[in-house]
């Protein structure tokens, strides 16, 4: 195949052009350089696995109780639905992607195909914040359920060293040692992380299906009422940024419960769904990406959705909702029908669970990173391959120890949403993407297409964007003072240092 004088990597004008794309054969062919190229070691079932391993964590655990307590009383499980709905949109547009170009980084390598190099740095810079933060949000709540069990057994950690922000020092050791240890993990190689991953949801899965089948027998109907209790007004920040647009187009003031609090409980309840995408970060690491990538996405999707609404909807009925307990609402809730017993099953399968959120977040986030950097726009340093492991172990190092010090040391509270809204905008980024791809490549093989282009991508954005108005205002601050950092480091390096930019013969130069 002719690629032109640059080799296939770049389409249109490349010159001093922040939308220079790289073209899909030739992200293809950087795969295959030695010193770059990740092992091929995954199945279907290990990227469902995945899937349902980073899926099934914090939501399940954790924001069931809030978003029922603060937004939508019983009707939590529509909250989920909306949720899920939004991410199955997402979730085509990914299979497409992952299906046509099957390499490493996601939406980033997505957008560098479609809409060009600072498009794709945005993304990445997105992603990495948004996974990083999730791995140190989740260790930091695994930390808390490691401490409880603890307890319970008789024993203490030292108040300084148990994240406690009573002290004027104070350290988690726990999620500082969780991180170092998922690290060394990863590094040693996908299939030894494929093989933890799946004993670990293996004994997650089973503990949710013991809340569903358990708790069953504990259900009051009376609960259930009102399925969707009456709408108090919100106003201020926590009323979201497009409050006001919201308001002009359909009518509604922001509220929690009622109606328009099961949209405000979808926007916070999404959280649960983050890491679904993640799977399209492993396709590089996929024996046959184009069949099973798809496979693994929309399988793990859909499993955690009726995962979540089982559950969602069993908890709400063994207790009222206004009683719900906001920091374990699952174990809580057997708590209040009078079996501890469960109750500290659950905390423990809680625990488990956590543990493969962290690891997949962090196996996702080495991975967009690593992609960064084998285009020049982070260090090439960092893209080296293990000659043994096949594993970026470079990137994993990296990421790893900073996420651990984070987790560590800072107290992170309300910076969920921060997650949410990175996620939320790769997701209107690469359905956008997708038409895009269809126009400027139609001739490209897919293995698997998604359905009714452009009209299924046009309601994705849509949808996605909904959520994303029903964020605070703060949140949105936040996201703009990290995108700015990301304007600073491309204008400052990345786009100077970009494989694009560089002559041909200093392409093949390794850092």
């Amino acid at each position: 195949m002719d690629l032109g004088d640059d080799g296939g990597r770049t389409t249109g004008k490349r010159q001093n052009s922040f939308f220079r794309t790289k073209s899909v054969e030739q992200s293809l062919k950087d795969t295959e350089e030695p010193e770059h190229a990740l092992k091929k070691s995954l199945s279907a079932l290990d990227l469902t696995v995945f899937g349902v391993g980073v899926v099934i964590g914090t939501g399940i655990f954790v924001l069931t109780g809030k978003v029922a307590k603060d937004n939508a009383g019983p009707s939590v499980a529509l909250a989920f639905v909306v949720s899920g709905i939004v991410c199955a949109l997402a979730a085509l547009c990914y299979a497409e992607f992952a299906s046509t170009l099957p390499v490493a980084g996601s939406a980033y390598t997505f957008s560098f195909a479609t809409l060009g190099e600072l498009p794709a740095w945005i993304i990445g810079w997105d992603l990495v914040l948004e996974l990083a933060l999730g791995c140190a949000v989740v260790s930091v709540g695994w930390s808390g359920y490691i401490r409880s069990l603890m307890e319970n057994w008789g024993w203490q950690l030292p108040t300084a060293l148990s994240g406690s922000t009573d002290t004027a020092f104070h350290f988690d050791l726990l999620a500082f040692l969780l991180v170092l240890v998922l690290t060394g993990i990863l590094v040693a190689g996908m299939k030894l992380s494929a093989r933890v991953t799946s004993v670990i949801v293996a004994v997650k899965v089973a503990v949710v299906l013991v809340v569903i089948v358990v708790g069953a027998f504990f259900i009051n109907a009376g609960n259930y009422k009102p399925f969707i209790p009456p709408a108090k007004e919100v106003t201020g920040p926590e009323a979201g940024l497009g409050a006001p647009l919201i308001q002009l187009m359909t009518g509604y003031q922001p509220a929690q419960f009622g109606v328009m609090g099961i949209f405000t409980a979808a926007a916070v309840v999404f959280f649960a769904y983050i890491g679904f995408d993640i799977v399209a970060t492993a396709a590089e690491e996929t024996r046959n990406p184009q069949r099973d990538v798809p496979r693994g996405i929309l399988g793990s999707l859909l499993i955690c959705t009726i995962l979540y609404v089982a559950v969602s909807v069993v908890v709400t009925g063994m207790q009222r909702y206004t009683e719900l307990s906001v920091d374990a609402p699952l174990a809580d809730a057997f708590k209040a029908v009078g079996h501890p017993f469960w109750a500290g099953l659950i905390s423990f399968g809680a625990a488990v669970g956590l543990t493969t959120v962290c690891m997949i977040l962090l196996l996702g986030q080495s991975r967009v990173f690593f992609a960064m950097s084998r285009d020049g726009l982070l260090p090439r340093f960092f893209s080296r391959v293990h000659p043994k492991a096949g594993t970026p172990y470079r990137s994993i190092l990296l990421l790893g120890v900073v996420v651990a010090v984070v987790a560590g040391c800072t107290s992170i509270s309300e910076l969920a949403e921060l997650v949410n809204i990175g996620t939320l905008f790769a997701f209107i980024v690469v359905a956008i993407g997708v038409v895009v791809l269809r126009r400027t490549r139609p001739e490209l093989p897919r293995a698997f297409r998604t359905p009714l282009v452009p009209w299924l991508p046009a309601v994705s954005v849509l949808a996605t964007f909904w959520l994303m108005l029903n964020l605070p205002a703060e949140t949105w601050l936040r996201f703009a003072i990290w995108m700015a950092a990301g304007f600073v480091v491309y204008f400052a390096y990345g786009h100077r240092h970009s494989r694009l930019a560089a002559p041909r013969q200093d392409r093949r130069e390794a850092a």
